[in-house]
């Protein structure tokens, strides 16, 4: 049994890795074990094949039990799913990691440094880098909290940044989730897992921790309570059990030791935010909110909205409350906006980027217009705004009908779309169907934006378990893999 696993090792590094020309993460481009995998193959030599069908049904078994689970909307056979998990890691080298670690401190110092600006001077427009009305377009572009101060000038407290590389191994920035990004509880679930299920091997090949990440958000929402609170009460806003990620909200809220509460459990006094406890009233601090914008204030924004706290932005504004991501963020997070992320590097820190963009063509310039329409069946496009592998175009993989659909959608809107270039997306080997066979995946690390800015050494990988399908995102049939950085290169 144990050489029907290498054997099929063997062969997926030949015929996935090199004969369709993918940069496989651990096989490269030379159909050899890259040296940061030796020991992790060396290791999964020795399982025979019925062990590892033993241990991944054990996982499985435990993600049920524990609810590791997320939503799909408006699927009929059913809403709650058990989040698929492949068993073969990640690994990235120490000296790797450091680069991505130092693309990733840049970029978001160069976001927070752009919201700040556009919500004050607006530098970055009147010197002609970012037109103002691509910004004055932006769905997510709040002009109520223009020349408001966000409580330590730092906008995007917690972002998850998403990660490919090229067929040559170049790593590259896809987008940047600045709202509510979510995700982190399967990176920490997925490492739990994994030490259960080789707890054997993590010393042996040098893995660096992620457990410390609930303590880490918790310092970071701490460090911006309001002036003069020394012992914030800090709680983790929900829409509800029927949220996408309601999992992982009950998991960070019970993992940092703070309330979990819905808009009703919550009420404005004052100018003051109050929790309803079974002891009464008790004073709320900080909310790690995990609702967008529109749904905060019905008050202010979405007057229909069922999910938010009437007299919410009241007591932001007077300075009662700190919210986390602040209001505003979602410009950053239009993909338009994407666009100009190395400008914007350029701009205020004066650094070329560490980690580059994919090409982008915005549908409203005239002369990418006419690219993008000349070239659909070529290109991905993408909706400004929407998220979870929605609202987009494959176009090499589309029907004429579908094209011609969007070709209607872009010109209708312009503003709203985006074209990239078909990344060939690197693979991994991922155990499917009895064997192991290469998929495309993507990384998703978490930075944290407080008195310092950490990364946790990881991030949820995300692997498209279609074969060919370069759509990672769980809600179009993706799962993930534990994320391994090493102390060392090896």
């Amino acid at each position: 049994m144990t050489a029907v696993v290498k054997n099929q090792l063997n062969q997926l590094s030949l015929d996935a890795a090199v004969a369709n020309g993918f940069f496989d993460e651990m096989f490269g481009r030379e159909a050899s074990t890259l040296d940061h995998y030796q020991k992790l193959r060396g290791a999964f030599n020795q399982i025979t094949h019925d062990d590892f069908k033993t241990k991944r049904n054990s996982v499985d078994l435990a993600f049920l039990r524990q609810g590791v689970t997320f939503n799909v909307y408006g699927d009929s056979r059913g809403t709650e799913r058990i989040f698929p998990f492949d068993l073969v890691p990640r690994i990235i080298p120490a000296k790797e990691w450091e680069h991505i670690e130092r693309g990733l401190v840049q970029r978001i110092t160069a976001l927070n440094l752009f919201l700040h600006d556009i919500y004050h001077e607006q530098r970055i427009v009147k010197d002609g880098v970012v037109p103002a009305h691509y910004i004055l377009s932006g769905k997510h572009f709040r002009r109520e909290f223009v020349n408001f101060a966000v409580p330590k000038d730092i906008y995007i407290h917690v972002c998850g940044t998403d990660l490919i590389r090229d067929d040559k191994g170049q790593y590259m920035v896809l987008e940047d989730n600045g709202r509510c990004p979510s995700g982190v509880s399967y990176v920490l679930e997925n490492r739990r897992a994994m030490k259960r299920t080789f707890h054997g091997l993590f010393e042996n090949v040098g893995v660096r921790p992620v457990e410390h990440y609930p303590q880490e958000l918790l310092k970071s929402l701490q460090h911006i309570a309001p002036a003069g609170v020394a012992e914030p009460t800090i709680a983790l806003l929900t829409p509800g059990a029927h949220n996408s990620a309601y999992f992982e909200h009950t998991y960070l809220a019970r993992q940092m030791g703070i309330e979990i509460v819905e808009g009703r459990d919550l009420l404005v006094r004052d100018d003051h935010v109050f929790m309803r406890t079974t002891k009464g009233l008790r004073p709320v601090h900080v909310i790690y909110r995990r609702i967008d914008d529109d749904f905060l204030d019905p008050t202010v924004f979405r007057r229909d909205s069922m999910l938010g706290v009437p007299g919410l932005i009241r007591a932001y504004r007077t300075g009662n409350v700190s919210l986390a991501n602040s209001i505003g963020t979602g410009i950053a997070d239009d993909k338009v906006m994407y666009y100009f992320v190395p400008k914007m590097i350029e701009y205020y820190l004066d650094q070329k980027p560490i980690i580059p963009n994919v090409p982008t063509y915005l549908a409203s310039e005239e002369a990418d217009m006419k690219y993008i329409l000349a070239n659909l069946e070529k290109l991905v496009v993408k909706a400004a705004n929407e998220s979870g592998g929605y609202g987009m175009l494959m176009g090499p993989k589309a029907a004429k009908e579908e094209i011609e659909e969007f070709r209607k959608r872009i010109i209708a809107e312009p503003r709203n779309y985006i074209a990239q270039p078909m990344i060939s997306l690197s693979t991994h080997p991922t155990y499917v169907d009895g064997g192991f066979e290469g998929r495309h995946v993507d990384l998703r690390p978490f930075i944290l934006c407080g008195e310092k800015t950490v990364i946790v050494p990881g991030g949820l990988t995300r692997v498209a378990l279609r074969k060919g399908s370069l759509v990672v995102n769980s809600s179009q049939g993706g799962g993930s893999k534990d994320t391994w950085v090493l102390y060392g290169d090896e």
